[in-house]
């Protein structure tokens, strides 16, 4: 091994670290580090003439190991081992401390936050003088992606990789595209028609020549790492043959049982052979077997009797496709919350409480009603109360901001305005406004006439307080006038919380992506890499990654679809080296390490019996390093030698 000469960079990341750190101390103390050829400071490091500065000093010195000490390595890492990289030397011999997330930023005492610089940046370059040269694998990448999900961000996703000439398999577990977004009437803020945005998108997924859509599946199994991927899809029995069914509808008129309708959030009723809607693509009716009287009794078959093209199967069952994939974006889409546990809210309790998606429903032309804003007999309510942040902003439901509930309810107001004389009351903590042309909607809402009162609701009681004014009675504390009201109405509507969906701790876990503590799943890095997950290869796109509004649905389908763009034109993608290694003369095949891996890279061999590393799924967490009970592990760039070196240079 040559004789290390290691360059140390200790950046001021402008007065983020100098501001806190004395960095000519720091460089001094570098400066007397065994193998430090030369040791300097620079303002901003990961800068043009910063990099610059290391790049002449490799060639001018002779540089083979470098150390830059600044920002956290999730930051700058790939900057500085892409300098290393042109300038000849292996990137796995540069080592990064972090001085500012660790040091300047966790403390105001200089001389404490100093010191402490010192030590990491000396266990830094006492690591990289063992620190070896590794090599990258590349590995082909399937030039074909899976859509979990058909909302309108799985839909944007799916168009953009397929108008790119790349085969697309879109999975939805409803019998139709759509999401939520069918379900709305308009959208804000522009008031547009949902149905007349979303359903020329929907029929162009129904027709693309590059998409094989799969709606009424679901995925059961996940295998295989970046760039080749392979899945197992269950493809539900619709007991209806796709390929014969040419969707005239004469099953449904004839069929003479109903069910309550999962589309219009169980307002309405739908046939027990149905499509949800009448522009659902694919426009193939499903036999909802669970209310099927022939599957419960053995008796009826009217569907079957009336359809012409022989299209009903009884006989069908579920079937599993396996596909090939290079890349996976999920957009799974949210939950609505239910507001029965906030008891006092009256939701399912007291007539004429509905919730926000509920209402979408009764004011949509589609509806039940066919668009006919009344109460529970019939009549239309003279008052409304729009209750804001149900299930959101509560540290009893959840902490966090739903985004859209304030929007929604603002559009709701404008809706009832246009449709029936009513006074409507927006019972709202805060209007968050945050988008374009939002605050704008805002105060055209405010000049309609709406009553706006800022305050916490406490209670919704049938104990009218005038029955000719209302049926109702809300119990708020208006903030602004610092009071106790109670508002009489004919209806109230709860603006329900956008929650993760029931199993998105399953999906999770199949598709090995983890989630944060609201339980949406979680993103590499916020800023930074916002659809792209800790697994390579799936991104995210949609409110499975938090709450949002369509236009940034739309947005972050798009931005996923780059992604998995990015990496299919690549034909291939590199491997990273720091992976585990398992000498298999000491395996002694207890298969501890692969219970602990939490990223399924480890398989065990039948015939050899022992272990293995696929080191295209490996991550280098070093679980299974710690796991394993003879030592057989170790970890490529996190050897004990160097793990070691680095716990002495920071007690020096």
């Amino acid at each position: 091994m040559r004789e290390p000469r290691i360059g140390v960079y200790v950046c001021h990341c402008g007065s983020n670290i100098a501001g806190t750190v004395d960095v000519e101390e720091v460089v001094g103390s570098a400066r007397d580090l065994d193998g430090v050829a030369v040791a300097r400071d620079y303002k901003f490091c990961c800068s043009d003439p910063g990099q610059d500065m290391i790049r002449a000093d490799i060639a001018k010195l002779g540089l083979n190991r470098i150390v830059v000490a600044a920002c956290s390595p999730t930051m700058h890492e790939v900057t500085f081992r892409r300098v290393c990289q042109d300038s000849g030397i292996n990137p796995y011999l540069f080592e990064m401390a972090n001085i500012r997330e660790q040091c300047s930023w966790v403390t105001e005492d200089k001389g404490k936050a100093t010191e402490k610089a010192k030590s990491l940046l000396g266990a830094a370059v006492r690591r990289v003088f063992y620190q070896q040269p590794l090599e990258t694998r590349k590995v082909s990448i399937n030039p074909s992606a899976l859509v979990v999900g058909g909302g309108i961000a799985g839909i944007q996703a799916a168009l953009k990789i397929a108008d790119a000439g790349y085969k697309v398999y879109l999975v939805e577990r409803e019998p139709t595209i759509g999401g939520h977004m069918a379900q709305l009437d308009k959208t804000f803020p522009t008031l547009d028609c949902s149905s007349c945005i979303l359903t020329p998108k929907m029929t162009l997924v129904g027709s693309h020549p590059n998409i094989e859509l799969m709606t009424y599946s679901e995925v059961d199994e996940v295998s295989g790492y970046i760039g080749n991927f392979k899945v197992k899809i269950r493809k539900k029995a619709r007991f209806v043959d796709e390929k014969k069914c040419n969707g005239c509808g004469i099953c449904q008129e004839k069929c003479p049982f109903k069910a309550d309708s999962e589309f219009d959030a169980g307002m309405g009723k739908r046939k027990v052979i149905y499509t949800p809607f009448a522009q659902a693509v694919p426009n193939i009716p499903v036999i909802d077997r669970e209310h099927c009287v022939y599957f419960l009794k053995g008796k009826c078959r009217a569907c079957e009797r009336f359809c012409e093209v022989g299209a009903i199967d009884f006989e069908q069952e579920d079937r599993i496709v396996e596909v090939e994939v290079g890349t996976i974006i999920l957009a799974t889409g949210y939950g609505v919350f239910d507001p029965t546990p906030i008891y006092q809210y009256g939701y399912k309790r007291l007539d004429n409480v509905i919730t926000s998606l509920e209402f979408e429903r009764l004011v949509s032309s589609t509806g039940p009603t066919d668009g006919k804003i009344v109460l529970k007999d019939g009549s239309a309510p003279r008052s409304i109360a729009i209750i804001h942040c149900v299930g959101s902003r509560d540290k009893n439901y959840h902490e966090y901001c739903s985004n859209v509930c304030c929007m929604y309810s603002l559009k709701y107001s404008h809706l009832i305005k246009e449709k029936i004389d009513a006074v409507v009351y927006q019972l709202y903590i805060d209007m968050r406004c945050f988008g374009k042309g939002y605050e704008e909607f805002y105060k055209r809402l405010s000049e309609e006439g709406v009553f706006f009162v800022r305050g916490k609701v406490s209670e919704v009681t049938d104990e009218a307080v005038n029955e000719e004014e209302g049926r109702l009675t809300v119990v708020a504390e208006d903030t602004l006038l610092g009071s106790i009201i109670k508002l009489p109405v004919d209806m109230v509507i709860l603006s329900c919380a956008l929650e993760p969906q029931p199993d998105a701790e399953a999906i999770g876990r199949l598709f090995n992506v983890s989630r944060s503590a609201d339980g949406f799943f979680m993103e590499k890095h916020s800023k930074l890499d916002p659809v792209a997950t800790m697994s390579d290869g799936i991104f995210l796109a949609g409110c499975c990654q938090g709450p949002k509004d369509i236009p940034h649905a739309v947005a972050q389908g798009l931005s996923a679809a780059g992604e998995a763009l990015s990496l299919i034109s690549k034909g291939e993608v590199e491997i990273e080296a720091a992976t585990a290694v398992i000498d298999e003369r000491i395996c002694s095949a207890c298969q501890i390490c692969k219970l602990v891996c939490p990223y399924s890279a480890i398989s065990f061999d039948e015939e050899k019996v022992v272990c293995q590393v696929n080191e295209a799924l490996c991550k280098g967490c070093g679980a299974c390093v710690g796991g394993c009970p003879g030592d057989a592990i170790s970890l490529n760039h996190f050897t004990n030698e160097q793990i070691l070196a680095q716990m002495e240079g920071m007690l020096l």
